[in-house]
């Protein structure tokens, strides 16, 4: 029995579980009619006689059903660690992928920042740029107003003289001609009652053939005319020569003249303008009294010295001069605020010194230019006096060669140049009396000097008039 029974259980199949689901009771009424009549009695059931063997073989059966959930469980196990390391693979990867993407969205977000920047630069030069344009228009504009207050002065030109010279019909001068053509002038006619058919080749030719023939004595005065006209187209020549570089100079020197007028009138116009578009500086009033010495301050300056010592910057020092000063204590301070507040009284009497010191300088400047204008007075008041005092009837120190041969060249200037001005003429002389020969120069040095003998004598006589 017991092995039919062991038989018949390794046959059946196994049981498929239920599923979780709970079933809808259909008639609550009739389940609860059948669960009373299926409720057993309250008397005891025997057990049966077979009952410990049964429980042995199911507890035979039920290892090998263990076992195998057991390896089923591992496997399953396997299965779950194996998707998870796949899992934190690819997550890892996803994280590698989005650190790159972060990395090449932040170096492209600084390139944009430089190109911001440089493009923010570029603008703020170009508005630089503006400004300074801007200010240049200003300044031409500016320089457009420019009027030169002044009279060029009027100097006629050689070549304008000749124009005129041309225009009003005056004859051109000629070189003069020579012997052989005044005497060809002088025969001309008789050859050609002679020849009254002759050509002027043919008249030239018997006139060259007679020169030939022509004596010494009767060239004679053909080569004196020629030579007297020779001698005054030159003096005429060279008196315009004179006059031609005298008008040069003259124009040199107006133009000289009149470029540095326009030249300062331009700098003092340039200024005014400069003056307009320069922003007014605040003037530093000097008697204005400074702040005092901080008591960091002189702590710095101590320490200065032995942190240079140690090769370090000037931000390096700074920075540790600020950091010693705040962990200092209010004992370690004091000394260093009692020396702020005796600065600040030293420099308050510094102060006042320097006061002092610049009222009494603008004293002294204030009598000294008193002083100068007393002094200028008085002497103006000493020379009214002396003009007072000169006599009319003391003799005059004569002229120089110079202005008496100046006196002289005038007069006939301005007979031969009606209405020049006065610096032509003056120029003029200078260059007629530079062309004076030592001779002429000579008889003008003894004029002067027989002027300078009288004038003695009269001194000498008028001298001894006011002794007497």
């Amino acid at each position: 029995m017991a092995s039919s029974d062991v038989a018949s259980m390794a046959v059946e199949p196994s049981k498929k579980p239920r599923s979780r689901r709970a079933l809808k009771p259909k008639n609550s009424l009739a389940n609860e009619a059948v669960v009373m009549a299926q409720t057993p009695s309250q008397s005891p059931i025997p057990n049966p006689p077979d009952a410990g063997l049964s429980k042995e073989n199911h507890e035979s059966l039920s290892q090998p059903k263990k076992a195998a959930a057991k390896g089923k469980a591992k496997q399953a196990t396997k299965k779950q660690d194996t998707s998870f390391d796949k899992d934190l693979q690819e997550m890892q990867e996803m994280l590698e992928k989005m650190k790159l993407e972060k990395e090449k969205t932040e170096e492209l977000l600084k390139e944009k920042d430089e190109m911001l920047k440089m493009k923010e630069e570029e603008l703020e030069l170009q508005g630089k740029e503006q400004e300074k344009l801007h200010m240049e228009l200003k300044k031409l504009q500016k320089m457009k107003e420019f009027k030169p207050n002044m009279t060029l002065p009027i100097v006629q030109c050689l070549k304008d003289k000749e124009q005129d010279r041309k225009k009003k019909g005056c004859a051109e001068r000629k070189r003069p001609s020579p012997p052989y053509i005044l005497w060809c002038k002088d025969q001309w006619n008789e050859v050609k009652k002679e020849n009254p058919e002759a050509e002027f080749k043919e008249i030239t030719n018997i006139l060259g053939a007679k020169w030939k023939n022509v004596s010494a004595e009767e060239k004679k005065p053909y080569e004196e005319k020629y030579q007297a006209e020779k001698e005054a187209y030159l003096q005429v020549m060279a008196k315009e020569r004179r006059e031609s570089e005298a008008m040069k100079l003259l124009e040199e020197e107006h133009k000289q003249k009149t470029a540095m007028e326009l030249l300062e009138q331009y700098l003092q116009f340039k200024q005014e303008a400069d003056k307009e578009n320069k922003k007014p500086k605040k003037e530093k009033d000097p008697l204005k009294p400074k702040h005092p010495v901080t008591a960091y301050f002189l702590f710095s300056s101590e320490r200065r010295a032995a942190l240079l010592a140690d090769n370090k910057n000037v931000l390096e020092v700074a920075k540790i001069t600020g950091e010693e000063w705040k962990n200092m204590t209010e004992e370690q301070k004091r000394p260093y605020e009692e020396d702020e507040g005796a600065l600040s009284l030293k420099k308050e009497e510094e102060e006042l010194m320097k006061l002092q010191k610049q009222e009494a300088l603008q004293l002294l400047k204030k009598k000294e230019k008193t002083d100068n204008i007393i002094k200028q007075k008085n002497k103006e008041k000493r020379q009214k006096k002396k003009q007072q005092e000169i006599d009319p009837n003391r003799p005059k120190k004569p002229a120089s060669s110079f202005l008496l041969f100046s006196k002289e060249a005038r007069k006939i200037l301005l007979e031969e140049r009606p209405g020049t001005n006065n610096s032509t003429i003056n120029a003029l002389i200078s260059v007629k009396w530079k062309e004076l020969g030592e001779e002429e120069k000579q008889d003008w040095n003894a004029k002067a000097a027989e002027a300078m003998e009288a004038y003695k004598k009269a001194l000498e006589e008028y001298n001894k008039s006011v002794a007497s």
